[in-house]
């Protein structure tokens, strides 16, 4: 008899441990499934985000007119750093992270689009020399952002990077891209749009 009652118990523990690894497997899987869907739903939000922040340059039209939108977006910041007072740190601060995001992803877009298509249509000298100002764009943000917002020698330093960029964006707009864009055909022109956007839309 204790022999059959031992049996019985230990079927009946059995039978418990089974049900509770089932419950347990089962809250494992709903577990992952919600991870899952997590993860989708952060990825779906990620991409809407990057689309949102490259549609500007990708309605503005052909790559040269994409790059002359972001032109004026880019002053339009240093407008609004100039426009600060001594006292707006926080707002300096913010407004040069912008700037860097903004330039970041401009320099991108060219450097890996559109001075490469200019090195193969024969323009290498003009993209070296425009690939070479994009590193004094770096040393300018590197400079702003090791100084107190606060001090004088900060908008001076606004003021020698904004007239740097304005120089930059004169030769792009008015010489350079111009003699580009009327060497490609069409075709080479929508490509050239197309691989523009494509490399935006990875810092977007």
């Amino acid at each position: 008899m204790a022999t059959e009652a031992a049996a019985k118990s230990t079927r009946s523990r059995s039978g418990s441990n089974n049900r509770d690894n089932g419950k347990s497997g089962s809250s494992t899987g709903a577990l992952i499934g919600a991870a899952a869907a997590g993860v989708a739903v952060g990825l779906m939000a990620n991409l809407g985000r990057k689309a949102a922040v490259q549609a500007p340059t990708l309605m503005a039209g052909d790559w040269d007119e994409a790059l002359a939108a972001e032109h004026a977006a880019t002053l339009k910041l240093f407008d609004a750093i100039q426009a600060t007072t001594d006292k707006n740190t926080t707002k300096r601060s913010m407004l040069l992270m912008q700037l860097k995001h903004a330039l970041a992803k401009h320099a991108l877009e060219e450097e890996n689009a559109v001075y490469p298509c200019l090195r193969d249509s024969g323009q290498t000298e003009e993209a070296d020399h425009l690939n070479h100002d994009h590193g004094y764009v770096k040393q300018f943000l590197y400079d702003l952002d090791n100084m107190p917002k606060d001090s004088p020698a900060f908008m001076a330093k606004v003021g020698e990077f904004r007239r740097a960029v304005e120089e930059h964006v004169r030769e792009e707009e008015d010489q350079i891209f111009p003699k580009l864009k009327a060497k490609l055909s069409p075709e080479k022109n929508k490509a050239l749009t197309m691989a523009m956007n494509k490399e935006g839309f990875k810092l977007a």
